[in-house]
């Protein structure tokens, strides 16, 4: 089913399915008049629904890119929470962030690849999840979420009450996590909450977690990588982005920090480079490092 709601783009619904079960519900744009010189993932962030991502993904379309946006199984047009209740964070970046990354790579094998991540979507491919083939990736306001390092008091002691306490209990209670009434997005897996509060707990993040192999994982990614943060981020402070990009000890990584003042807009924050109100000034930023790791293949 297509529609033609932005002039310049078509979009297309689509099933993803994931081998280790379950299927990813996403949307596809196009450029409506000429061929993708391109295509680009979208990785979303924690429990963030695929709407989100719905202007960025057609502005890069209306500039030439095939791009993919999606939620997480568990999350959104993904299948319930509950239904789901087992699936950790470490599963959506190993099996779904890949099985996006692999579909997109089917459906267009003859365009280069590019991927953009939001979050822990950054976190997947700073893990070297989805990277095969891509000549590059963005990581947006991707951070380890680390509880103590949070510097503002009030945002430390929220976030901790919905980590260390309500998260886990509304997790074994239910199985899931009422996520909007807590303002952490979508309901999501009780599994992925509970994983998320065993690492806020641990200085290093993932990267304390022997199960992971974390930095191990991390030291194999050599893709062109632009890390970019926001000085309003109460999460994903410097420190916070440097604890996972300062990692990629092999990738050629570029890092930038943009103010509100930047978007010319009030606020940034964790989400806000994906609203409209930054597409004037931020957007096109991103899209000419994009362009460039096109023009520098070889």
């Amino acid at each position: 089913m297509r529609n033609n709601s932005v002039a310049a783009v078509t979009s297309e619904r689509i099933s993803i399915p994931v081998p280790a079960g379950g299927a990813l519900a996403g949307t596809v744009r196009l450029p409506a008049d000429d061929a993708p010189r391109a295509a680009v993932v979208i990785h979303p962030a924690t429990a963030v629904a695929e709407r989100l991502y719905t202007g960025f993904s057609e502005y890069l379309a209306e500039n030439g890119y095939a791009v993919l946006t999606y939620d997480y199984r568990g999350t959104g047009a993904s299948g319930s929470p509950k239904a789901n209740r087992k699936l950790r964070m470490r599963d959506w970046m190993s099996q779904d962030v890949p099985a996006a990354a692999e579909w997109v790579s089917a459906r267009f094998p003859e365009l280069p690849r590019l991927a953009v991540g939001h979050s822990i979507g950054g976190h997947a491919m700073a893990l070297d999840n989805g990277t095969d083939g891509l000549l590059g990736f963005v990581a947006v306001a991707s951070h380890a979420g680390v509880t103590r390092a949070i510097q503002n008091p009030k945002e430390r002691l929220r976030v901790g009450l919905v980590l260390r306490v309500l998260g886990p209990v509304t997790s074994r209670l239910l199985g899931a996590v009422p996520g909007r009434k807590m303002g952490l997005g979508e309901d999501m897996p009780g599994g992925a909450m509970l994983e998320w509060s065993s690492w806020s707990r641990r200085p290093n993040y993932f990267f304390d977690d022997p199960s992971m192999d974390a930095a191990e994982r991390a030291a194999r990614v050599k893709a062109e990588v632009l890390s970019i943060g926001f000085t309003d981020d109460l999460w994903a402070t410097p420190g916070q982005i440097d604890a996972i990009y300062g990692r990629l000890t092999n990738a050629a990584l570029e890092r930038r920090t943009y103010s509100p003042d930047d978007a010319g807009v009030p606020a940034i924050g964790h989400m806000g480079f994906f609203r409209r109100g930054v597409k004037d000034k931020l957007w096109p930023e991103i899209l000419t490092w994009l362009d460039g790791r096109i023009a520098n293949r070889t």
